[in-house]
């Protein structure tokens, strides 16, 4: 439970009115010694300053506070908004707190905190290796609910098996007969990367394909990433016929590079994205990707939580499934 300013009070032995001035900055004329007792006990009991002032607001209602990354990720965006309207469905509100850098994610968590949200949804895959986030959420009195692993364990995880992910993709190039198959990654150091790369890596196994490392190319997830990623993987792999790229906003930058090199979609390389953002269908040609259940997984984790703060339980993980989308930008290898 939160500590009351009833209980900073009882622990420094003054008024609820002398500590409510005191920690609310108000002016008020009090001993040094007092207002130092009054402080010590805030710290000692982890008191934290309600931003919304709850003597004056009837919480008749859930708040659901949403820990995100930049919200111009659209990945992270559809998550968000999916679980905002999932909670306004339940009559419920969110309180979306943006982290803008990892420095910054600890003091997001807590901005949080002092708005006294019920619950936390954590949408910000930034901070998965943060352990201070890991500790501060495992420390919160509160229920939390992540679509991203969290440092140190802990929180329950909603996602989609991204080692599938590149499973569908892989196996999707190499059922149109393609062998000599590069990627573009997403930052290496990233949980999905990995994942998605142990899947791609283990379906050509199987296959008897070989993945070298020229072949292989690390961007940051960005229009301008994939276009300069694709052109250092056409540098170094200048043989191959097809590429799986991480997410579809690279994808689009990696399909410019092709065309700028004189290599035709799908005619001389076939392209393959993930995510399937709204506008992979409306690309030229149209994108083929693995689809990555965004909105649902934003749905899911808000009723979860919803489901916890009323005395339920969560599973520790719990997995979407993801899709082949096949559209125009992938076809059989050529005959060269």
């Amino acid at each position: 439970m939160y500590v009351s300013l009833r209980d900073v009070a009882a622990r420094s032995g003054v008024s609820f009115q002398t500590a409510s001035k005191v920690l609310n900055g108000r002016h008020v004329v009090v001993a040094a010694s007092t207002r130092e007792r009054i402080l010590t006990a805030a710290g000692e009991l982890g008191y934290i300053p309600n931003a919304m002032a709850r003597g004056l607001v009837s919480r008749t209602s859930v708040t659901v506070g949403v820990l995100a990354d930049d919200l111009s990720d659209l990945a992270v965006s559809q998550f968000v908004l999916a679980a905002q309207r999932a909670a306004a469905g339940h009559g419920h509100t969110a309180l979306i707190s943006s982290v803008h850098a990892r420095a910054d994610a600890v003091l997001a968590l807590r901005k949080l905190l002092e708005h006294r949200v019920d619950g936390i949804l954590v949408a910000a895959p930034s901070v998965e290796d943060d352990p201070k986030i890991g500790e501060a959420l495992r420390r919160s009195p509160l229920p939390a609910v992540s679509i991203n692993r969290i440092h140190g364990g802990g929180v329950p995880l909603v996602g989609s098996d991204h080692a599938v992910t590149g499973t569908l993709a892989a196996e999707h190039l190499l059922g149109l007969g393609h062998r000599l198959i590069g990627t573009v990654t997403g930052p290496r150091d990233r949980q999905v990367v990995q994942s998605r790369m142990r899947g791609f890596r283990s379906a050509l196994r199987e296959a008897g394909e070989s993945l070298p490392a020229r072949r292989v190319v690390e961007a940051d997830w960005t229009h301008a990433g994939g276009y300069e990623a694709m052109h250092r993987l056409l540098d170094a792999a200048p043989e191959i016929t097809a590429v799986f790229v991480h997410n579809d906003t690279m994808a689009v930058g990696a399909r410019r590079a092709l065309a700028e090199r004189g290599r035709r979609v799908p005619d001389d390389c076939s392209l393959i994205g993930c995510d399937d953002l709204s506008f992979a269908a409306f690309l030229v040609p149209e994108l083929t990707t693995v689809r990555v259940p965004f909105q649902e997984t934003g749905e899911w984790a808000a009723k979860l939580l919803l489901d916890r703060l009323r005395g339920g339980q969560i599973p520790g993980r719990n997995l979407l499934p993801v899709e082949l989308i096949v559209r125009a930008s992938t076809s059989p290898l050529p005959h060269r």
